[in-house]
């Protein structure tokens, strides 16, 4: 049993990464953007209005301020570790470190579920965005053949959501700094177009659409705060990105806590304006901001935020397909999965088999299954990881007060306790199902490990 418990040493690992097989090639500026890149899009362009028009209100913006409140105490955690274990892999390789490989393995095994799912939900958001754009210029896209079986819509697949993860796993395996310029230009263009929305809404807003603010009650505020944390996912994909950025050890917690404050800001911004220009009953459709602006009479703006909209949700396909590919790099690295995902391009000096496999996999979901569902678990698999960090940053101070970081949590236990408490009350307000899917995936991971990790695992052959 004290097998399941093993922990991976701290000094191994960093040496482990210092062998390089990655290129460092991420700045400062490289990580706040693919941060910023990650977490805005489908949250601000999907998520506001179909969570204000079922469970929140205009009160999602109190909706949002929680969820950012959750996450920023993580976001705590997430940066003294990177800045004192400065390895890919985010909360696996901390918590292997920390509580030990059952542990380690089963939050990689919910992470992965977590990323993949999510980039086949974005990927449907951006189908949605994508056909509202070109249908602005005179064009229509086959219903048969824009969106899954099951959804209701008469489709057989969702072929622009499998081109655009395919298209963005070409860019990814081919290298980071090339991924990352493209990221960095769609991120500015994502940007300008959010907040030329914000300026323009404000002229629209009237204050008689933010009555009744709390439709729904405190309960329906909470809930949606477990919603809209499907929008926060993003920030914590800087940590995966450890062995990559050129000083890791004062730019990781940089990047982590500005990307996240930028993020808060825009989504608290966007939900305030965009229920005040629409009634919040009139925003559960896939492009609320667009149909904000139709509504007010602004067509040639709606057809911009149509533009940003998919640029800004193809940043973040870019970021979460990296951050999976880094996971499962990092998990097979330590022997946890078939070694066969650790395989760097001699060429390109990227995991290029396991991010084409990401995407294949990812595509085939976004394509062919209805995600209304499943979409929850990528919220749980996020409150799962942020509660783990919580702990094991307040055991990393225990078991190795010699470490030093660039960035320290302050009123540490208490502000981790916090953290971790805050993120398992917003587990329990998501759906019945949710958890059951959850437990059931979480099974199948331990007989996974029990089956291969175990025997497998590089401590498993040293010891």
């Amino acid at each position: 049993m004290s097998n399941l418990f093993r922990k991976k040493s701290i000094k191994t690992m960093i040496a482990q990464s210092q062998k390089v097989e990655l290129n460092r090639t991420l700045s400062l500026f490289d990580l706040i953007f693919l941060g910023v890149g990650c977490v805005i899009g489908t949250g601000i362009f999907v998520v506001t209005g179909v969570v204000a028009a079922e469970s929140a209100g205009p009160a999602i913006i109190i909706s949002f301020i929680i969820a950012g409140i959750a996450c920023a105490l993580a976001a705590l955690c997430y940066a003294e570790f990177s800045s004192a274990v400065p390895v890919s892999g985010s909360v696996y390789t901390y918590t292997y470190a920390t509580m030990g490989e059952i542990f380690a393995f089963l939050i990689g095994w919910d992470l992965m579920l977590e990323y993949v799912l999510a980039i086949s939900a974005v990927a449907t958001g951006w189908s949605a965005y994508f056909r509202s754009l070109i249908e602005g210029f005179g064009f229509h896209f086959p219903s048969l053949l824009s969106s899954a079986p099951g959804t209701g819509k008469g489709g057989m697949v969702d072929l622009p959501a499998i081109i655009i993860i395919l298209l963005i796993t070409a860019l990814v395996s081919i290298g980071v700094k090339e991924s990352t310029r493209f990221n960095n230009v769609m991120v500015f263009i994502k940007l300008v177009i959010i907040i030329t929305f914000i300026i323009a809404g404000i002229g629209y807003v009237k204050p008689e659409n933010w009555t009744p603010f709390a439709p729904f009650g405190f309960k329906g505020i909470v809930t949606s705060a477990a919603t809209v944390f499907f929008a926060y996912i993003g920030f914590d994909v800087i940590a995966t990105a450890s062995e990559e950025v050129k000083h890791p050890k004062r730019d990781m917690p940089i990047g982590i806590i500005v990307s996240l404050a930028i993020c808060t800001i825009l989504y608290m911004a966007v939900s305030l304006v965009l229920t005040g220009m629409v009634p919040y009953t009139h925003l559960n459709v896939g492009d609320p901001v667009a149909l904000a602006l139709k509504f007010v009479g602004q067509n040639q703006l709606a057809g911009l935020i149509s533009v940003g909209a998919v640029a800004g949700i193809t940043t973040v396909l870019l970021a979460l397909i990296y951050a999976q590919v880094r996971l499962s790099y990092s998990m097979s690295r330590d022997g946890l999965l078939p070694k066969g995902l650790a395989t760097v391009h001699k060429k390109y000096r990227t995991p290029f088999s396991n991010t084409w496999l990401t995407g294949f996999v990812a595509a085939g979901i976004a394509g062919f299954v209805d995600l209304t569902t499943l979409a929850h678990l990528v919220n749980m698999g996020t409150l799962a990881a942020f509660t783990l960090i919580s702990v094991a940053i307040i055991i990393l101070r225990k078991k190795h007060p010699e470490l030093k970081s660039t960035f320290r949590v302050p009123f540490v236990p208490v502000l981790p306790a916090i953290s971790a408490i805050f993120c398992i009350y917003l587990s329990i307000s998501l759906p019945a199902i949710t958890w059951i899917s959850f437990l059931i995936w979480l099974s199948i991971g331990t007989l996974v490990y029990f089956l291969y990790g175990r025997k497998h695992s590089l401590l498993n052959k040293e010891q």
